[in-house]
């Protein structure tokens, strides 16, 4: 959920508006939170790495046009270590891959609730890649959240067999796209030293388009007109949503955006409700408050210590990958 920052030579004016940032942020939590809804009605139908796909390709023409109108076409595309695109795009693409299927065996709120962990597990591989060192105050922030996940996973105990084995195998993929994600921000911050944040957008979805054409001898089908517009608008909104997540950046920095992640909550239980007829138990979100706390703990801590990842361009994460 969290987007990893990192300076930048030549970035984008800024404007210090932490309002116009925090709105244009939530506008791009209730666009993903959509995205997601989408691709929990199509995943039923479709096979993950065609939807995959589709999310990828179709975002490809708002990135384009978006670069266009930014001037960054061109220069903006060039890279320094294609390998390092490749290797982003791999872990990327099977993180989303895990994602939807999670999605589509969870419901959507539960899905969104599991996902929180990301962060987590990006300080859990910052301590053992990077060598970070990890204090009291983190430690702590991590067994809160492990624990929140225990709590979530907790109602699938006293549910009948078959229930019980869907719920597991969907969080599994859930914990298993986020951690995922939390290897890419570790990655991410190799590849802020050396590659535009244009670069690192566009040949993600690039990337992610071609990995799940692999998936084409595992049975693709021809969706109906219905599902191949949803597919299309999975694609499109992420798309757009990328960009929006891009921009807030541009008049606020992380330590004041990253709360903003958490309304995902609330446009995942309407969606949930009003799409799905789908309501978490009170457990569940018991255990995603305490996974949000440990997530607040590490952004005060952080913010504490100095961090300075607001300050510059956001190396987007896009939701689903």
């Amino acid at each position: 959920m969290a987007k990893l920052t990192q300076p930048s030579a030549g970035s984008s004016k800024t404007a210090h508006s932490p309002g116009k940032g925090i709105l244009l942020k939530a506008v791009a939590i209730g666009l993903f939170t959509v995205m997601a809804g989408l691709i929990k009605e199509v995943v039923q139908t479709v096979p993950v790495g065609e939807t995959v796909f589709f999310r990828s390709f179709c975002a490809l023409p708002v990135i384009l046009l978006w670069l266009a109108i930014r001037g960054e076409l061109r220069g903006g595309l060039r890279t320094k270590n294609p390998g390092l695109h490749v290797w982003r795009g791999l872990v990327g693409s099977t993180a989303m891959g895990f994602n939807f299927v999670g999605l589509g065996l969870l419901s959507l709120p539960e899905a969104t609730a599991l996902s929180y962990v990301t962060p987590i597990f990006t300080l859990i591989l910052a301590a053992l890649l990077l060598g970070e060192r990890i204090r009291l105050i983190r430690i702590s922030a991590v067994t809160v959240g492990l624990l929140g996940v225990v709590i979530m996973l907790s109602p699938q105990l006293g549910q009948d067999q078959s229930l019980q084995d869907t719920a597991l195998i969907g969080s599994l993929c859930i914990l298993a796209a986020s951690a995922a994600r939390g290897f890419v921000q570790i990655h991410l911050r190799k590849m802020a030293q050396v590659e535009n944040t244009a670069a690192i957008v566009f040949y993600f979805s690039l990337t992610a388009s071609a990995l799940s054409l692999l998936t084409l001898p595992f049975g693709w089908v021809v969706p109906p007109m219905h599902t191949l517009l949803l597919l299309v608008g999975s694609g499109l909104i992420g798309g757009v949503a990328q960009i929006l997540v891009t921009a807030s950046y541009r008049f606020a920095p992380a330590s004041v955006l990253a709360p903003v992640d958490y309304v995902s909550m609330i446009f995942a239980l309407i969606i949930g409700y009003l799409w799905f007829d789908e309501w978490p138990s009170l457990v569940v979100l018991a255990g995603a408050s305490l996974v949000i706390l440990a997530n607040v703990i590490v952004i005060l801590r952080e913010r504490k210590l100095g961090v300075q990842r607001g300050k510059a361009k956001p190396l987007m994460d896009p939701k689903g990958g």
